[in-house]
């Protein structure tokens, strides 16, 4: 296959999981690594292709990465006929996959969500399993499979050997090594620096209101670019795709709400260059081969800042080529820039929003240099000789500055000139708005208290909707205070009086039709009806985990998984 030198997690892992007994193992390394190998290519050599029964499992957070890896793993054994790999998803018919189940297999590729499914069922044996692989632990864990790895661990009876690789070690894994693992070797593998050699660093400082029509000039500035902009939410990447594809610019939307059909097409265009920017949450980009990406786009920085952040921009500037990554901020995230570059090692250059003059100019000047190269063919030749006389009245350059006049009107025209923003002005400014405020509907504490007509019943737990709140309206989360959820209702703390706050929940509707109600309650009524989040936080409903695997006991209690693996509230606006 071409490669010739180990990567640090190769040399560190293939070893080690080549030894002979049952072995427990975590790998510490970023995305990119060549995790596959160093746990694929120890599976394949330890596969008894004599038995035709499932003896090693690989779990992954998505269908793409789980469709990847499987592909990866075909190819290390390609030389091996009798070694027979099958991937199983949600997306897909479970049919198709029970059938395939049924051939001989030896290594099964899986999304936990499906897997489950298909154990329930009946439809796969893991009395023969040897090998388990935690493939993106941290990720699973972020889009909340705790529960369905629980339950998945819980049902093999037999001893195995447990492999975790993740770039990250969160609590929720720990509690994996505690519960499941037994002396588990260690490694931790740093990310090579060079990977970012060919990046350029880059940071624009506007307003949370201006971040698109920001994106917008800078789309337009350059027509040859081929972007991914991450997003934190589902409902917040197609939103975005959906305002942009509005104003006539080549956008498709990836999230997990789509079908699989859904996001094959999409990616397609992507790929085919028939769209300019591909708006994707951090989750549903895991696993995407995309080459010649010019730009990494950030809409908002991510929680994970360090290691999320190296993911999302390492995917431009690959095989030689250089590649540039842009992140949106507002005012107050200055000092997330610069904790990546101290902890990262990089330099970030802070990049001015074009303004709307230098983009027409650009814009223009792309128009024109394509006009010019447009090639002539004689069917466009007969078709002037018969309308040639309605420009016999005009110069060249009259027709010209109609063209010109006709090509501006298509442009996006922004409301603000200037898009740029300073760190601190807002703060300054919100600070003068708090003082002149009203302080009318504050609690003892001096915050605002609100309702909002949703709860459990909507599928959202805490941390959910504070997502949700914070995105919609742009407001640093340190200013939503304490939050309290019932069925059907939710209240929360406000602290200060940003501005339009109230305005930036107007007119939403729920995918049931049910329109999102926010108003300003009396904080003392608020806290006797509503019923506090703590011990709900997981979701509606928590339970008791089953036993570990091999006799090894967990008696940690199961996050539940959050509605829409991805987080955020869905939501659909008239």
């Amino acid at each position: 296959m071409g490669f010739e030198t180990p990567t640090p997690i190769q040399t560190e892992a293939i070893p080690y999981l080549l030894e002979e007994g049952k072995k427990d193992f975590i790998g510490l390394a970023q995305t990119g690594t060549g995790k596959t190998a160093a746990f694929g290519l120890p599976l394949i050599e330890k596969i008894n292709t004599n038995s035709n029964s499932v003896q090693a499992l690989i779990l992954s957070p998505t269908r793409e990465l789980g469709q990847q890896t499987a592909k990866q793993m075909v190819e290390f054994s390609q030389n091996l006929k009798d070694l027979k790999v099958e991937v199983v998803y949600g997306g897909a018919a479970i049919s198709n996959q029970i059938k395939a189940l049924k051939r001989p297999t030896h290594i099964v590729v899986a999304t936990p969500g499906r897997l489950l499914d298909l154990i329930r069922r009946k439809a796969i044996s893991l009395t023969d399993v040897k090998e388990v692989v935690l493939d993106e632990a941290d990720e699973m864990l972020n889009m909340g499979f705790q529960e369905d790895i629980d339950q998945i661990l819980a049902t093999i009876d037999v001893e195995y050997s447990l492999w975790l690789f993740s770039a990250t070690m969160p609590s929720g894994i720990r509690k994996i090594i505690k519960s499941y693992m037994k002396n588990p070797h260690e490694v931790s593998v740093k990310g090579q620096e060079e990977t970012n050699k060919d990046i350029s660093h880059q940071y624009v400082v506007t307003t949370n209101d201006n971040k698109i029509p920001a994106l917008k000039r800078f789309l337009s500035m350059n027509n040859e670019m081929k972007a991914i902009l991450f997003c934190r939410t589902k409902w917040e990447t197609q939103k975005i795709a959906d305002q942009l594809n509005k104003e006539g610019f080549n956008v498709e939307a990836l999230h997990g709400d789509l079908s699989q059909a859904q996001r094959d097409a999409a990616m397609n265009r992507f790929k085919s260059k028939k769209v300019q920017l591909l708006c994707a949450t951090d989750v549903a980009a895991r696993g995407l081969d995309v080459n010649d990406l010019t730009h990494v786009l950030h809409h908002k920085l991510p929680d994970q800042l360090e290691e999320a952040y190296t993911h999302r921009s390492g995917r431009t500037g690959r095989a030689g080529k250089k590649g540039v990554s842009i992140a949106f901020i507002n005012n107050r995230e200055g000092r997330k820039i610069t904790d990546l570059e101290k902890k990262l090692k990089i330099k970030f250059e802070k990049k001015e929003v074009p303004s709307q003059e230098a983009v027409e100019i650009g814009s223009l000047q792309n128009w024109a240099s394509q006009m010019v190269a447009l090639e002539e063919s004689g069917e466009a030749y007969q078709m002037y000789q018969k309308i040639k006389g309605y420009f016999d009245t005009i110069s060249k350059e009259e027709l010209i500055t109609k063209l010109i006049h006709k090509e501006l009107n298509h442009l996006s025209k922004s409301s603000s000139s200037n898009l740029n923003q300073s760190i601190g002005e807002e703060r300054e400014r919100k600070g003068k708005d708090r003082r002149d405020s009203d302080s009318s509907g504050r609690n003892s504490k001096g915050k605002l208290v609100y309702e909002m007509n949703v709860g459990f019943q909507d599928g959202l737990n805490k941390r959910d909707f504070l997502q949700f709140i914070v995105d919609m309206s742009g407001i640093n989360r340190k200013e939503v205070g304490d939050i309290r959820l019932s069925d059907h209702k939710a209240t929360f703390e406000l602290m200060g009086n940003p501005r339009n706050f109230e305005a930036s929940f107007g007119n939403i509707h729920l995918e049931d039709g049910k329109k999102l109600n926010l108003r300003m309650v009396d904080s003392k009524r608020a806290k006797n009806d509503s019923r506090s989040v703590k011990g709900r936080s997981k979701g509606p409903s928590s339970r008791n985990s089953g036993n570990g695997r091999g006799g090894r006991s967990s008696g940690h209690r199961k996050g539940n998984r959050p509605s829409g693996q991805e987080g955020g509230m869905r939501k659909r606006k008239r």
